[in-house]
């Protein structure tokens, strides 16, 4: 353990027990869209122009780095849309990552790909280049639901990737699914799991739609007086999401996540519910080390910009409390199955949750919204379905 003081444009801090070198995560974010879905609020542009300058950016502030960071465990590359991105660039990347880090002979490591990309030629050049996993937002099977979400393929787009990730040898493909869409009934969705799950993918993501009033969709319900699903009717989708792929026996591990087995569940993503360490790289990407969180600009233009004058394009950052890393460790691990450990958490916090917080466990342990359980406080299912209501405990 030594002091290491981060200097990030104007901004100077020193993270405490800060850690040489730790085993980290590494996200990539690649904001380049050919059309934006009417629902995103992420940082990505409807362009390919600055690819090839973006690229050297990274490449640039891949070196920035290298006195905190020494060896990835997983590898992200997320969006805006990766696959756009010729296997030639994508190898680019990974060549200027070896060449400053570690990545792990075991390294997790993903590419989010859109339905409407990918062939399975083009999957094989990645898997050649060493991408393991491989995540497609297929969002829906039903052409209705995928026209009001903006998305730029269509259902039969949707089998073919997943075909083609087959074809291609991915032993590890994860899917995006979207419920909760106007017009979308209960028996929809259960078709569209249902055509899910004649793939048995390996991971399945299932998100309800969320709107920032500022994108085209937020706007559209605005205007139309469309409706998110109340919460009644939210929870049902929740329980006949659950019930279908518990069913056949996938792991819910998070809120929104099933694994068909544990060597499935998403490493990456889980390096985030449990504040372990991660770099972020590229426009509007986060990071986090030791308490200490940063963001980078999300204008891609300016991102590209500082890089260029060797200036590192951080926007901002803060050194979390420990109140703030209390309640987030409360917020996130009430939302994963493992749940909270009681000694870890009392080591960490000075907060014994079972005699600190008696009354409000007991009352979540009586309205069998969590559960005690091998020295963990562990959310039940009708617990994850209100997991964020569980973490004002």
């Amino acid at each position: 353990m030594i002091g290491i003081t981060f200097r990030f444009a104007n901004i100077e801090v020193k993270p405490k027990n800060i850690m040489s070198n730790p085993t980290a995560g590494l996200y990539i974010h690649i904001p380049f869209c050919l059309s934006k879905c009417a629902y995103c609020s992420f940082c990505s542009i409807e362009s390919v122009r600055l690819i090839p300058q973006y690229i050297k950016a990274l490449a640039r502030e891949l070196e920035f780095y290298r006195r905190y960071f020494g060896e990835f465990a997983t590898v992200y590359l997320g969006g805006g849309t990766p696959s756009l991105l010729k296997p030639g660039e994508i190898d680019l990347i990974f060549q200027a990552i070896r060449k400053n880090y570690i990545i792990k002979a075991d390294a997790e490591i993903t590419l989010e790909a859109n339905a409407g990309d990918i062939s399975a030629e083009y999957l094989k050049e990645l898997r050649a280049i060493g991408i393991n996993r491989l995540n497609v937002g297929i969002q829906s099977f039903n052409d209705k639901v995928l026209k009001i979400l903006g998305r730029r393929h269509d259902a039969r787009q949707a089998v073919s990737a997943i075909t083609a990730a087959k074809q291609a040898g991915f032993k590890n493909l994860g899917i995006d699914l979207i419920y909760g869409v106007y017009g979308q009934s209960i028996k929809l969705w259960e078709d569209t799991i249902k055509q899910a799950l004649a793939f048995m993918p390996e991971h399945i993501s299932c998100y309800q739609l969320s709107l920032n009033e500022k994108t085209p969709l937020g706007r559209k319900y605005q205007s139309e007086g469309w409706r998110i699903p109340a919460e009644n009717l939210a929870i049902e989708y929740f329980n006949v999401t659950a019930d279908r792929l518990e069913g056949e026996g996938y792991l819910h591990y998070e809120v929104s996540n099933f694994a068909r087995r544990e060597k499935f569940i998403s490493r990456h993503n889980t390096r985030y519910w449990r504040h372990e360490p991660y770099l972020g790289l590229g426009a509007s990407a986060h990071s986090y080390l030791s308490g200490r969180r940063w963001w980078n600009k999300n204008v891609v233009a300016r991102y590209i910009k500082d890089i260029a004058v060797d200036k590192n394009p951080v926007a901002a950052s803060e050194q979390l409390t420990d109140d703030q890393l209390r309640l987030e460790e409360l917020f996130l691990g009430l939302r994963t199955k493992r749940g909270i450990n009681i000694k870890y958490y009392k080591r960490l916090y000075g907060v014994d949750l079972i005699s600190d917080k008696k009354a409000v466990i007991e009352a979540l342990i009586k309205n069998k919204l969590v559960i005690k359980q091998g020295g963990f406080l562990r959310p039940t299912r009708a617990g994850m379905a209100v997991a964020d209501s569980l973490a004002l405990i």
